[in-house]
């Protein structure tokens, strides 16, 4: 029972924290495409990683990750706000170049499948 608890608070974090990206105006998190990825909660709802990734790259992610620790103070008030939770866990921003290496896995592939329907033409 515990563990839905977790998982849902999990996900409600992660869900206001997109909403809460989207309002802030620091530069260097407004002028990036960038994408929370995966949110870890402690057991005691202390602390929050959130891994953060950028479309643009691992270097765009980690100037991202600088403007969110600066504004960290801002998120947890509004997470607090927004979120009936006893206690606002302390964020901890990590960059991450997942949707870097997604796009990169998935333009492999979609060279692989040009590739096939070229040999079943030729056949």
């Amino acid at each position: 029972m515990a563990s839905h608890r977790m998982g849902r608070t999990t996900e409600d974090i992660k869900r206001e924290l997109t909403a809460i990206l989207r309002e802030l105006k620091d530069p260097r998190v407004a002028n990036s495409m960038i994408s929370i990825v995966r949110v870890e909660v402690s057991n005691d709802l202390s602390y929050c990683k959130v891994f953060v990734s950028a479309m643009e790259g691992l270097d765009k992610a980690k100037e991202a990750v600088k403007g969110l620790k600066s504004a960290s103070g801002y998120i947890r008030h509004e997470i607090g706000s927004r979120l009936t939770l006893r206690h606002v866990p302390s964020m901890i921003f990590e960059a991450t170049d997942s949707i870097e290496y997604s796009a990169n896995i998935s333009r492999i592939l979609g060279e692989l499948d040009i590739k096939e329907d070229e040999d079943e033409q030729s056949e």
